[in-house]
């Protein structure tokens, strides 16, 4: 393991965020208040960014918009924050994402799970493999949504694929994310918990030792929080954050997570940080709901 894969892993031992993309009113992105936004989670404390992330309405960019957001953030990060840039869509697509994120000075790309109808286990190597043998140098970390792939085909990839060095599991059951890790390898990998706070401390009881996080958009203190508890091994401290967060989360949650983007507009829109504005097929927040996303986030530590 090089010197390098060492400082990547250790940027996804922590709170990985997934940032929003604010859109302006004319709908294009409004660039100076994502650089805004950005900035805020990293004068917060937030060390690891996820460009082009499902928060950030990966699939409702244009190729050229997910290029721009991944420019701004590389800009904003500096050396303040690792940068580990979403990429997916087709081999050849998230094969140049991959290049661009590379030549902007991403150190690693989360490969977003392949939205093919048609999805075999080892064609999932074959395009995981594709996307990491591009990109040599970077840290590569699947995010694995699909509860049938067994570890062992993980395993398969890194043998290939020595960049492989994390996983964002986002697997809603935390007795397979554990079956999982160890049969890929639980000691070869980082294991991030790729369904935020809600299910940290369950995925740390596993051997998780990150988590992503759209929450932190919106208070990173908490996001810290948490992970500090779970890192320390008090779980009652992070079970407090979990009440704290948990109908936030539940809003986000419901309808099939309908709303997971739209609740954290919601909630920045009523810090004044940006517009509430979502891109089709989300949909903004009904007039009637919004004053109880607005009353939770005005009860958090900003």
């Amino acid at each position: 393991m090089t010197a390098t894969f060492e400082t990547q892993r250790s940027a996804l031992a922590e709170v990985v965020a997934i940032p929003v993309t604010p859109f302006a009113e004319d709908g294009t992105i409004d660039r100076a208040t994502h650089r805004a936004l950005l900035r805020r989670l990293i004068d917060g404390g937030v060390l690891t960014l996820t460009p082009n992330g499902n928060t950030g309405e990966f699939y409702a960019l244009t190729p050229e918009e997910r290029r721009t957001v991944m420019e701004l953030t590389a800009e904003e990060a500096g050396d303040r924050a690792a940068v580990l840039a979403g990429v997916g869509h087709d081999v050849p697509t998230a094969v140049a994402s991959a290049r661009h994120a590379a030549a902007l000075g991403a150190g690693m790309v989360m490969v977003h799970q392949p939205v093919h109808p048609y999805v075999s286990e080892g064609g999932w190597v074959d395009y995981h493999r594709a996307v990491a043998e591009s990109v040599p140098a970077l840290g590569v970390v699947p995010y694995i949504r699909n509860p049938l792939l067994p570890g062992e085909r993980l395993a398969e990839l890194a043998d290939a694929c020595p960049n492989v060095i994390g996983v964002k599991y986002a697997v809603p059951d935390a007795a397979r994310f554990a079956a999982f890790a160890r049969d890929a390898g639980l000691e070869r990998f980082v294991w991030v918990a790729g369904l935020a706070e809600p299910y940290a401390p369950s995925y740390f009881s596993a051997g998780a030792t990150g988590f992503t996080s759209g929450l932190v958009n919106v208070a990173p203190s908490l996001s810290l929080n948490m992970i500090e508890a779970l890192r320390s091994g008090d779980y009652p401290a992070a079970m407090k954050v979990w009440e704290q967060i948990r109908r936030f989360e539940e809003l986000r949650g419901a309808n099939a997570s309908a709303n997971n983007v739209t609740v954290v507009k919601e909630a920045l829109a009523s810090l004044g940080l940006c517009r509430r504005d979502v891109r089709p097929p989300s949909r903004p927040l009904a007039e009637s709901e919004r004053s109880e996303v607005a009353a939770i986030a005005a009860g958090w530590p900003l």
